[in-house]
């Protein structure tokens, strides 16, 4: 019986967890978030923020370089 109402239990917090990260993505939340995890990386895993930096800008790279179509 304990171990039902654990599984019940765990289950209700996770379906609360899921609805709760689907709602902020939705609202675009997240920001602040994301801004001290980057801090973080910056001060603690100096190569991995360097990482994550190359990235962004090879993305941007990607973004503006257009199609042949455009031409």
């Amino acid at each position: 019986m304990a171990s039902a109402i654990f599984l019940g239990g765990t289950a209700v917090v996770l379906a609360g967890l899921t609805w709760f990260a689907r709602w902020a993505k939705g609202r675009g939340s997240g920001g602040g978030l994301a801004g001290a995890v980057a801090a973080y990386e910056e001060a603690y895993r100096p190569t991995s923020h360097h990482a994550h930096q190359e990235q962004r800008s090879a993305a941007d790279r990607q973004a503006e370089a257009g199609s042949p179509d455009d031409l």
